[in-house]
């Protein structure tokens, strides 16, 4: 006898109406995965159970003329993940990216995530997913700053305005119960000048654009880094105030000349406290970038690279002895020490925070009555 499978469609709209603009309820479901990725409660992709993902890697050039060719930002991936706990999921989080997606009124790149029965293989859910990536990546320094930063902090910058520099915000200034001032610093100035709007639209905040790096720098009490991976970007170690809170969403180098050596030997990397979003991830990444066989090139994609070049030279400590933001949540290992140590959290981005959000989206839908349900069979033709 046959088993009927159905699963649920989530739009964008329904991902909306089921909360996924809710910062509160983001940063808590990505503050309950932190937990069980401290535990190990998780399953990523790779031998290591921690690979980011699986790439389509298109070549520069191609004999056949309708393969795709290498260009900004274009490429496919598939990031395969089950997630313990209460969630007890498997899924995936699946995308394409183009930068010239914008000529044609589409973001830069369209996710999906699918989540599954953990032991049937069928679909429960397949929904839109550019939202959800965007809210969970602002949830995670949302919950970095919940653990990480000083309860007084007033000033908050960010560098970087676009989308997801925005779902930083949102997240993050909703962990600054003394916030008074937001500084919007952007490669180009709308993007900035829009932020700033939306924070005094938003939250009554004081918001002011603020294109120098530095004279923005030396006012922060956190720094949200949202920027764009195509621009380097450098801050002075003498410009960061004591007990700041850095929040490393994009990548970002310290007394740094682009293509040059670290100053000072180091510099502020070597002097503040570096809180990783999960020790296994950054593994991953280096043994990655050993089998590429260009640890330089690999290290450069990364927002972890230029701590890996600090680690490989034995001017900072191993990730075995770092901190992960999950062990801080456990009360494992300390967060932060004193009110004027200066510490950096790094976030590159897992898809158990996909998943993990997503299923809280498609219980809310299941209740709620939100989504459409799809007949995948009412029996299978083949059943083994």
């Amino acid at each position: 006898m046959g088993h009927k499978t159905e699963f649920l469609y989530m739009s964008e709209p329904d991902t909306i109406a089921a909360g996924v603009l809710d910062a509160k309820k983001c940063i808590d479901n990505a503050e309950e995965v932190f937990k069980l990725l401290a535990q190990g409660d998780y399953l990523m992709g790779g031998n290591n159970h921690n690979n980011h993902g699986m790439y389509i890697v298109f070549p520069k050039e191609t004999p056949f003329p309708n393969m795709p060719v290498a260009g900004p930002d274009r490429r496919f991936v598939a990031m395969p993940a089950y997630l313990g706990g209460r969630f007890d999921i498997c899924g995936q989080k699946w995308y394409g990216s183009n930068k010239d997606n914008k000529s044609k009124g589409l973001p830069r790149s369209v996710l999906m995530v699918t989540l599954n029965n953990k032991d049937t293989g069928e679909p429960l859910a397949y929904m839109s997913a550019n939202l959800i990536s965007a809210a969970r990546t602002g949830a995670v320094p949302g919950v970095a700053t919940r653990y990480l930063a000083r309860k007084d902090a007033e000033v908050l910058l960010c560098i970087g305005c676009g989308a997801i520099g925005t779902s930083c915000l949102d997240a993050v200034i909703t962990q600054m119960p003394n916030v008074k001032k937001v500084i919007c610093n952007n490669h180009s100035p709308a993007p900035a000048e829009k932020l700033a709007k939306h924070v005094t639209e938003t939250y009554g905040v004081e918001a002011v654009v603020e294109a120098d790096l530095e004279t923005a720098v030396r006012q922060a009490d956190v720094i949200s880094v949202a920027a764009s991976r195509t621009a380097f970007l450098n801050i002075k170690g003498e410009w960061v105030k004591k007990g700041c809170t850095i929040l490393a969403s994009g990548p970002i180098h310290f007394d740094q000349e682009e293509g040059g050596e670290y100053e000072k030997n180091g510099g502020l990397w070597t002097k503040m406290k570096v809180v990783y979003d999960h020790i296994g991830l950054h593994h991953a990444y280096v043994e990655d970038a050993i089998a590429t066989g260009d640890k330089e090139e690999y290290y450069a994609g990364v927002i972890g690279g230029p701590v890996y070049h600090l680690i490989d030279e034995g001017k900072k400590e191993a990730l075995d002895d770092a901190t992960a933001i999950g062990d801080v949540i456990l009360g494992n290992k300390a967060g932060r020490e004193d009110e004027d140590e200066i510490i950096c959290f790094i976030a590159c981005g897992m898809a158990v925070f996909d998943l993990g959000l997503g299923y809280d989206l498609y219980q809310t839908a299941l209740e709620n009555g939100i989504g459409t349900k799809l007949l995948l069979w009412e029996s299978p033709a083949q059943c083994d």
